[in-house]
């Protein structure tokens, strides 16, 4: 998990251990999930997804954090993009 404040807003970056570092390649698209946007701190899911809550950007990656958030409500099943078969999602919150 990774928490970066900039221009008035809070952008959120989380993603499951196993995939950081990864790239993610599905037709045209090419999904890096990079250490120097995602590493940070290493929290429990539970931890990461709590931290919506107080961001305003929030972008995720991973099977188990981004299936949390549609079980607490934060993203809608059908707002998730799977790319080479991991799921990937953002929240935007608007004033």
């Amino acid at each position: 998990m990774s928490i970066r404040k900039t221009d008035g807003n809070v952008l959120l970056a989380i993603c499951d251990a196993e995939i950081l570092g990864k790239t993610l390649r599905e037709g045209k698209i090419v999904f890096h999930v990079k250490e120097k946007f995602y590493k940070g701190s290493r929290v429990n899911v539970e931890e990461a997804v709590a931290m919506i809550e107080h961001s305003t950007i929030v972008n995720m990656v991973g099977r188990n954090v981004v299936q949390r958030a549609v079980e607490e409500g934060y993203v809608h099943p059908e707002a998730v993009l799977n790319i080479d078969g991991v799921p990937h999602a953002q929240i935007v919150k608007t004033g």
